[in-house]
């Protein structure tokens, strides 16, 4: 063939847009060439090699679509937030599965398109299956992707629709936010759940510096706050004796004064909340309900999370003696030392109060939050995105509103890694009896010096001076190194030799309790054989250090 004959575009080009012509390994490599054009710049391989109008087309939506990642990556580093609420916003979000589905089928046609223009039977035989398999994993890696990405997000956007509220935005309070966080039980026997775990999470508005302070559920003559209308029936707080403990309000609210707020979703969540409020001295914003008995299908879709427990912790038998608080045969034991739990162990880990008191188990609780916290990094959630957010929607309640939901996973960001300051209304920071009879001014004098630890605008260091803000600090686990002078001197001073002192949940450094004082190992046979025997209180020596517990 003569060079009269050959196409306007000249000799380099005609074997990319006429391959008959071309030899056999230029064919393979042109083959190649086309994938990889595909594949990095959508609508090229069209315009070098076929149909320019669809090419052209192609490219202008990539680069529309590489305008709008460059946009994505300015938003990441310099307005998180914004990114992230557009992401949460339910139209938006439903634009964005939309457009990414769109690409992704664009992408394929584009694919199937350049397979077309390859021509596979102009192709060596033996490179035919090598070049199609090529081709699929481009298809895969690249349209396969959006797809995905488009079937995870519709699933957060579903997720974020059955967990938060669509209400009004929330703003700080003195510069934080306060969320309650619930975790409970919510039988078929139950109307609203009674909650077996209350704790604020104090988040700075700025920094994200955070501070947990758990009150215990049988806390007597909660406050409630100022304006809610539960003041109305009780004017001196919760005050109906031993049955009016904190944990109660929310199914009394349920089953007797739902009519004292109208238009809200739970009246008993609410409720509880204001007294919670007004039991700290301060504003706590929103709620945060969790179901424990759901909780555990969250842990599993997570993977599990790792601790340090200082002591056994049993799995609870039936109870047998609902008066002295006396159950059957454990079902199990968690030993002490580093553990992986699943589900099952990790809710029963934060729950079982056996043996122990509620102070025990409440540093347990902190601790498997704080795993929690700490275990689900963006590895994790990215592998195991779609079972966490199945089971979120099956075990977590919540009046936040959706519309928030940037703000506070980017202040969730810069809380990672910060020292989680603790305050617990009881052991270890106050007497044992005190839930019975809180002193609501010390109370709040507490709260107020802890959180001005946490605070952007202060630091621990920043007050040596103030022995009253040094103490809180101590005690709340801020200072490790004086823990065992507070221990020795402080709130713990006078309680039973077998109350166990739990460290703060945030200090490691404990030695798990394996062994009995004379320095045999323990066992669950060897704490069995003491239960068979009715010997209670050996077990409670061994297991009086359970409190203790470390996320890893």
């Amino acid at each position: 063939m003569s060079n009269t004959d050959l196409p306007s575009q000249g000799p380099l080009t005609d074997p990319v847009r006429n391959p008959s012509s071309a030899a056999e390994p230029v064919r393979t490599k042109r083959a190649f060439l086309l994938i990889l054009l595909t594949l990095l710049v959508p609508g090229s391989a069209q315009i070098v090699a076929g149909d320019r109008k669809l090419g052209r087309i192609a490219l202008r939506v990539t680069l529309s679509a590489w305008l709008l990642v460059v946009l994505a990556l300015v938003l990441l580093f310099t307005n998180r937030t914004l990114l992230i609420n557009i992401i949460t916003n339910p139209v938006a979000s439903l634009l964005i599965v939309l457009i990414l589905a769109a690409l992704a089928v664009g992408w394929l046609v584009l694919f199937v398109n350049t397979l077309r223009l390859i021509r596979p039977v102009l192709l060596p035989t033996r490179m035919r299956p090598a070049v199609v398999v090529v081709l699929v994993l481009a298809m895969v890696v690249s349209s396969g992707s959006l797809g995905y990405a488009a079937y995870l997000l519709n699933v957060s956007r579903n997720a974020i629709g059955s967990i938060f509220a669509g209400g009004p935005a929330i703003d700080p309070v003195d510069g934080r936010y306060n969320f309650l966080m619930m975790g409970g039980d919510a039988g078929a026997d139950r109307t609203g759940r009674r909650p077996d775990s209350l704790s604020v999470l104090s988040v700075d508005a700025k920094s994200g510096q955070t501070a947990i302070i758990s009150v215990p559920r049988n806390l007597q003559n909660a406050q409630f706050s100022e304006g809610s209308p539960m003041r109305k029936i009780y004017p001196e707080g919760y005050n109906c004796g031993d049955e009016c403990l904190i944990n109660a309000i929310n199914t009394e609210v349920t089953n007797e004064h739902k009519d004292l707020y109208p238009g809200v979703a739970d009246p008993g969540a609410q409720a509880t909340l204001e007294a919670v409020s007004g039991t700290l001295g301060i504003t706590v914003q929103a709620y945060v309900l969790v179901d424990m008995d759901g909780f555990a299908k969250l842990i599993d879709a997570m993977g599990g999370i790792r601790i340090k427990a200082g002591g056994w912790v049993p799995i609870s038998g039936d109870m047998i003696d609902e008066a002295n608080g006396i159950h059957g045969m454990p079902l199990g034991w968690i030993p002490a030392g580093e553990q992986k739990l699943d589900g099952y162990h990790a809710l029963w880990y934060g729950r079982s109060r056996e043996f122990v008191d509620d102070y025990a188990r409440i540093a347990r609780q902190q601790c498997v939050q704080q795993a929690m916290l700490k275990q689900l990094d963006p590895a994790t959630l990215l592998a195991k995105f779609e079972d966490i957010a199945n089971a979120g929607t099956k075990v977590v309640d919540s009046n936040v509103s959706a519309s928030q939901l940037g703000s506070f996973v980017d202040l969730a960001m810069k809380a990672k890694g910060q020292d989680i300051k603790r305050l617990t209304i009881g052991p270890p920071d106050f007497d044992a009896s005190f839930s019975t009879v809180p002193d609501f001014d010390q109370i709040h004098d507490r709260v107020k010096k802890l959180l001005a630890s946490a605070s952007s605008e202060s630091s621990p260091a920043a007050a040596p001076g103030d022995p009253a803000l040094e103490d809180t600090l101590v005690q709340s686990g801020s200072v490790p190194g004086r823990l065992s002078a507070a221990g020795a001197a402080g709130p713990l001073a006078g309680l039973p030799a077998t109350t166990p002192s739990p460290s703060p949940s945030s200090s490691s450094d404990f030695t798990p309790v394996t062994t009995t004082p004379e320095g045999e190992p323990i066992t669950e046979a060897m704490l069995n054989q003491f239960k068979r025997e009715g010997n209670e209180q050996a077990i409670r020596d061994l297991v009086a250090t359970n409190g203790q517990c470390a996320p890893l």
